[in-house]
């Protein structure tokens, strides 16, 4: 009876929750085939005005946005737009904008606002926090209710003229709200897919019409593979978390979907990509998906780590980080807080190890049903969590009202996984605080890139941590003083010119650890 969740008829196995073949989950574990069918259908969306328009308060520090350098790369940009009027939304989009409680456009928007409706590709490198999703939404949605785009019911294979891919369920979910959000009260209706969700409610809700579809790429695949999903009117691919989706893990899928029946051309379909880190083999790859003329739009942020996050990194061995997080934790007291680890099972290690302690935890990582880690976040949302301990994929994207404290349980082993874990807080312009475990012994080698970012944010280094960085191997031309966008144009540098794509410099994937997260 697995038939339904494996893509059926001519469906697609992809490397998501769906495909039921034996799967390492990163611990030594590996799954048989025994888990059951998957049926659980979530419950519906709230209707009402104030829970679809509920948003964050924006922080002191928004203003300060204004003052953020940004560089736009590429020929021909158009000029950014310094007001939310100068966008030429549609009456309906601008009183969504409205509600939302959207007052002025961020740096990514002033500037993504408008190349994105001039028909250009895009390259974005935006810090996270700082408006990327409306940045790419608004302009697809205007240029859709323009041209009086409309859902269509009628038909057994929807058609839709987006589709936003994003590597984690959690991340497109949010994505999906925004779209319904703004796309509230007019004719065009997003739909997200992703895994852990009955098959049979998904594709239910897909034809009931379809213009903006959010996926995770292993359902959407799947969706596609049984003919339920067309791409011929496609006119917009958004890569959203772009490095992850092209890195060792998610890039096959997406050269697959770009490869699909009726998929139009990279020269005929728009093609946007986001995320707070492009790697200079990342930007190689990327330029396969976009047209040569695309655009780069860095919007500097002091290293890629955002100023408003207050960075402490604590020197620690092995054995006393459980008793220092306690101490972290008494101190913060019911103040949201959330805990990042390796592994799923030091996930659930700690967390119950904080449970004993009377910390009110919960956790969420990719062994976890999809209610459970629905169950999870809404428990830490509402605060009756306060503290959630999470694998590092949970740092993507993840936008959590009021999370005041990150702690780094166990360092990540790449520099850009730091930098999307501490932007779970400080978002929006508000402050927010982020304490490391450093262990000598595990860390060495991040501790050039964390100089770097803390320098480069303004904040204290350690002084042990400056001679860990002196001590590290290839110190030749250690510079601490660290660049002001996360990620530059490598066309500048000429860097597509090398000669052979070099895989060296990819982080190592961590897939192993995310099968489940899609």
């Amino acid at each position: 009876g697995f038939q339904e969740e494996r893509g059926g008829g001519g469906g697609y196995r992809g490397k998501d929750e769906d495909n039921f073949s034996k799967v390492s989950t990163g611990d030594g574990e590996t799954e048989g085939d025994e888990r059951p069918k998957v049926t659980y259908v979530p419950p519906p969306l709230p209707e009402d005005e104030d829970t679809i328009f509920a948003h964050y308060a924006s922080g002191i520090n928004f203003n300060k946005y204004d003052d953020i350098l940004v560089d736009v790369s590429g020929l021909n940009p158009p000029q950014a737009i310094y007001t939310f009027k100068e966008a030429c939304l549609c009456e309906s989009l601008e009183r969504n904008v409205a509600k939302s409680g959207y007052v002025k456009p961020t740096p990514v928007q002033k500037h993504g606002i408008p190349i994105i409706a001039a028909g250009r590709d895009i390259m974005a490198c935006a810090q996270t926090g700082s408006g990327k999703t409306a940045a790419f939404l608004l302009p697809i949605l205007q240029k859709l209710m323009a041209d009086g785009v409309a859902a269509s019911s009628f038909s057994e294979q929807q058609e839709p003229e987006a589709i936003i891919v994003a590597p984690t369920r959690e991340l497109i979910n949010q994505i999906f709200l925004e779209a319904r959000k703004f796309a509230h009260g007019t004719c065009v209706r997003p739909v997200v897919l992703y895994g852990g969700i009955s098959t049979g409610h998904q594709i239910r809700d897909l034809l009931r019409g379809c213009n903006v579809l959010c996926g995770t790429p292993g359902r959407l695949m799947d969706m596609i593979g049984r003919g339920k999903v067309g791409l011929t009117k496609l006119r917009y691919l958004v890569m959203d978390e772009a490095d992850r989706m092209l890195d060792m893990g998610f890039e096959p899928e997406m050269r697959r979907l770009v490869g699909s029946p009726g998929m139009p051309s990279k020269e005929e379909r728009q093609t946007l990509m986001f995320s707070a880190t492009y790697p200079e083999d990342i930007q190689r790859m990327a330029g396969d998906f976009l047209k040569k003329d695309y655009l780069f739009l860095a919007v500097g942020v002091v290293g890629g780590a955002c100023s408003d996050v207050e960075q402490k990194l604590v020197q620690v061995t092995k054995f006393s980080k459980r008793d220092q997080l306690l101490d972290i934790l008494k101190n913060t007291g019911t103040e949201r807080t959330m805990v990042f680890v390796e592994t799923k099972r030091q996930a659930d290690f700690i967390a119950a190890f904080l449970c004993q302690e009377n910390v009110a935890t919960t956790s969420i990582h990719g062994d976890r049903e999809q209610r459970e880690r629905e169950q999870a976040l809404g428990d830490f949302r509402s605060g009756k969590c306060p503290v959630l301990v999470a694998t590092s994929v949970a740092a993507r994207g993840l936008d959590i009202k009021d999370v005041q404290h990150v702690v780094n349980f166990d360092l990540p082993n790449n520099i850009d996984d730091y930098v999307h874990r501490i932007g779970r807080t400080g978002r929006c312009g508000n402050t927010g605080q982020a304490v490391s475990f450093y262990d000598p012994e595990q860390d060495n080698q991040l501790a050039r890139s964390l100089v770097k970012i803390l320098c480069s944010a303004q904040q204290e280094v350690p002084s042990w941590l400056e001679q860990s960085a002196l001590g590290a191997h290839g110190t030749s031309g250690f510079n601490p003083v660290g660049r002001v966008f996360a990620s530059t144009d490598s066309r500048k540098t000429g860097g597509f010119q090398s000669g052979g794509s070099d895989q060296s410099s990819a982080a190592p994937s961590a897939a192993a650890d995310e099968e489940e997260w899609e």
